[in-house]
């Protein structure tokens, strides 16, 4: 077999470097796939760039995500040639992931890619827009409705944010994008489907029961902004918490749960079941299809993704960007 080519971490607080390698051997119940695509999401920068603690094992490959097809398999799961993706299941933080040319899988954790999807077509929507999906799956499990109220969503300008917006505007609900880059982004945010965008600014002066605003909230910030958020969600609405960007910290207090009946919806897709895992793909891929150009701003090849990396912590990124992983881009 010819060599690998990746992304890997030696070690906690360091940089990945793009190494070759030979190919891991197979054991059982496990899939070797080619790589054709990953995508990077703020996990993959943090672990690339070697300026967040992701990798819980050294070395690791990084990429939370990846598309591509087995080529070689020891489990009667998986027929060589069969087109697959998969997100989540500690890839790129115990277990190596998907930016590489090849990898080695458990074939429990590998999701089918419907015939007719393409690797890059999975990966604009990856691991951020499987955890948007997730999201609105969340919220809609738990009574959330268009006549709510809209529905802000934060963040709005990176892969989670614009895929939530996207989907939410699909579904019958007015998005409203909160963000600090609107004015630079109108245009963009307004063909994923939102309806209006406001600026992120937080009142610190504000009392923790506000006049409403929204029927709900799809938060990637965390902070004061999503206590703030939280304090202007209307009654019963549904608030998904699903990133950190701005802060893990949230300095709210419980009137609006107690007094409004809000409900605050963890979203951590990592370890979501495999079998509800698969539905919900089926879903993105049946009735949930959007247009994944709408998003999609960047394809960039496997050895060139440390300046995206850097650009995405910077604040300076937007929409998704996809892995090209095949051996042409390498």
């Amino acid at each position: 077999m010819s060599s690998i080519s990746e992304w890997q971490v030696e070690a906690k607080d360091t940089p990945a470097q793009w190494v070759q390698k030979a190919p891991a051997p197979l054991a059982e119940d496990q899939v070797r796939i080619r790589v054709e695509a990953s995508s990077l999401n703020y996990k993959d920068a943090l672990a690339v760039t070697g300026k967040g603690r992701i990798m819980r094992r050294f070395p690791c490959v990084a990429g939370i995500d990846l598309a591509g097809e087995v080529i070689e398999s020891s489990s009667p799961r998986w027929s060589v040639g069969a087109p697959v993706l998969a997100t989540g299941c500690f890839l790129g933080e115990q277990v190596d992931g998907g930016l590489t040319t090849e990898t080695v899988m458990a074939a429990e954790n590998v999701i089918a890619r419907p015939q007719g999807v393409s690797s890059v077509q999975a990966m604009a929507w990856g691991t951020a827009g499987f955890t948007a999906a997730l999201a609105v799956q969340r919220m809609l499990d738990n009574g959330q409705r268009p006549d709510m109220g809209p529905i802000a969503v934060t963040g709005a300008t990176g892969g989670v944010g614009s895929i939530a917006i996207a989907l939410l505007a699909k579904l019958g609900f007015a998005p409203v994008a909160i963000t600090r880059r609107g004015a630079d982004h109108a245009d963009y945010l307004k063909q994923l489907g939102a309806v209006d965008i406001h600026a992120a600014e937080v009142d610190d002066q504000a009392p923790p029961l506000q006049k409403t605003h929204w029927g709900g909230v799809v938060d990637n910030v965390g902070g004061a902004l999503l206590a703030q958020l939280i304090a202007q969600t209307n009654l019963w609405g549904n608030v998904a918490s699903i990133g950190l960007a701005g802060s893990a910290k949230l300095p709210a207090t419980v009137l609006p749960f107690i007094l409004r009946g809000v409900n605050l919806l963890g979203v951590h897709s990592v370890e979501w079941p495999m079998e509800p895992r698969r539905q919900l793909w089926e879903k993105i891929f049946g009735d949930w299809k959007l247009d994944h150009s709408l998003w999609l701003r960047h394809e960039v090849p496997l050895p060139g993704i440390m300046p995206v990396c850097e650009a995405m912590l910077a604040g300076e990124h937007d929409g998704r960007s996809v892995v090209l992983c095949g051996a042409d881009a390498t």
